[in-house]
């Protein structure tokens, strides 16, 4: 009866030997996800390296369906469930070392920034799911006006060209130099029917000024090279060439005679390689020093024209003064570009894009302003509490800011990272041509996804200056209403 009576006060003795406060505090240092959360977490992974997985495989071919806007979600869910397993350690890294330290403030706001799992999760679940998606969206619409800008550079060669199937006159090159935003102007005398050594074949042939030319690819980034290469040696001696990879393939590295369309020929060797140039478009071609031409073939046929906000109108005008050079063979590199953008398709998938970007980056916010906002009262109660104790509001300020960056400086790295990660997991199934070139052929060929730095960097910034904004504010905001409003405040919630 004695041990039985005792027994539940002894027990009840043991267990409050020591003082502690009831419901231990869940903080995000010291909580264990439980095995339901996990079993979730790799059930959503699995989810996502399939829809990842398909994607992949399928959406070349154009039968990836709704996967295309399911799987950077579920990349963002991942690295969102991922980084609340991470977040942890830095914490657990930082708090000894700021305990350490003279003041309060960091110690107590590493503190404050681990408290309640619960707070940490779903704020950086919604922030990284907005912040992937807005950086998907913003490298599409990069990739789509790359491409364009690529086919309409391989199209015209330069900023604008100026194009006749004879020679052109004499005078032009000299009255287009004149035309206000023109800075170069590079000569090119392009036969479109050379014929290759077996009389057979032709193959365009352009004869260039090698110091021009090789400035004007280095300035385009078409096929860039060193004009020693391509100048002309001594009497008797081949013309050194560059050639497409086709050419070079087709006629090897030796020397072979070339007809022009003059009926005079010409022997060349094939010195360079490169996959493009900017007087011809397309699979096959040879660019030579026309110094080592015939006068006839040597005579330009091609301007091609660099410089800024070129007036297409003065252009024709200054083309049209003799009969020899129409309006028509006038060709302006941003009027090839406009011819891209035609479709319906086209705009409608721009304005979903562009809306994607615009509603991840507000719903990010959104996400990080309830989060703040939410224990916004709490804070405000805890500023008063510690002004109390001599808490200035500079040090108030610089709290409130150190609690919320943890969170937002880890949804910011993480946004970024996993914005790339889906961007490099996504871009072999995803292909942008139907989209940024329908409807027209482009020399440029496949539009791929690509990562675009600043659709990764803003969103994530924008995120950092919100919170750091709340802070500041709110921290103000407290400090105008007096510490007894604050306290009153508190002890009424």
């Amino acid at each position: 009866t004695a041990v039985a009576c005792a027994a539940l006060p002894l027990r009840a003795a043991v267990a409050h030997r020591a003082v502690g406060v009831h419901g231990a505090r869940r903080d995000v240092a010291s909580a264990r996800p439980s095995r339901r959360r996990t079993v979730a977490e790799l059930t959503a992974l699995v989810l996502a390296l399939g829809a990842v997985e398909t994607l992949r495989r399928r959406g070349a071919s154009g039968t990836g369906g709704d996967l295309v806007s399911a799987a950077p979600v579920l990349v963002g869910v991942i690295a969102a469930l991922l980084l609340v397993r991470l977040y942890p350690l830095p914490l657990r890294r930082l708090a000894r070392p700021a305990g350490r330290l003279r003041g309060a403030v960091g110690h107590l706001a590493l503190a404050r920034a681990g408290r309640t799992s619960v707070s940490a999760v779903l704020p950086l679940l919604a922030l990284l799911t907005a912040l992937t998606t807005a950086a998907f969206g913003g490298s599409v619409l990069a990739g789509v006006t790359d491409a364009r800008d690529r086919a309409a550079l391989l199209t015209v060669g330069a900023d604008a060209r100026i194009e006749e199937t004879g020679p052109l006159p004499a005078a032009l090159t000299d009255r287009v130099r004149r035309v206000p935003g023109v800075r170069e102007v590079v000569e090119v005398g392009l036969a479109y029917q050379a014929k290759g050594p077996d009389g057979r074949q032709t193959l365009p042939l352009a004869g260039v000024d090698p110091a021009a030319y090789a400035g004007l690819a280095a300035r385009t980034g078409l096929g860039a090279f060193e004009a020693d290469g391509l100048r002309r040696g001594g009497s008797g001696q081949p013309l050194p060439a560059l050639a497409s990879p086709a050419v070079a393939e087709r006629f090897g590295t030796g020397p072979f005679r070339t007809r022009l369309e003059d009926g005079t020929s010409v022997t060349v060797r094939i010195a360079l390689v490169r996959d493009t140039t900017p007087a011809v478009s397309g699979d096959d071609f040879l660019v030579v020093d026309r110094s080592g031409l015939s006068a006839e073939a040597a005579r330009p046929s091609v301007l091609l024209l660099s410089g800024d906000r070129l007036d297409a109108g003065a252009l024709r005008r200054a083309a049209g003064d003799d009969a020899g050079a129409g309006p028509g063979a006038v060709l302006l590199r941003s009027e090839e570009r406009h011819r891209y953008v035609d479709s319906p398709l086209q705009s409608g998938a721009e304005r979903a894009y562009a809306g994607a970007v615009a509603a991840g980056t507000g719903y990010a916010v959104l996400a990080l302003l309830l989060s703040l906002l939410r224990a916004a009262p709490e804070r405000a109660a805890l500023l008063a509490r510690l002004r109390t104790m001599g808490l200035t509001r500079s040090q108030g300020r610089r709290l409130l800011v150190l609690e919320s960056l943890p969170q937002a400086v880890l949804a910011a790295a993480g946004g970024v990272l996993t914005g790339w990660a889906a961007i490099r997991l996504l871009a072999p199934g995803l292909d942008l041509t139907t989209i940024a070139l329908a409807g027209a052929a482009s020399p440029a060929g496949r539009a791929e996804l690509r990562t675009d730095p600043w659709s990764l960097a803003l969103p994530a910034l924008a995120v950092l200056v919100v919170a750091v904004g709340v802070a500041g504010v709110q921290a103000w905001w407290s400090g105008r209403r007096g510490s007894v409003a604050e306290l009153r405040a508190g002890d009424a919630g």
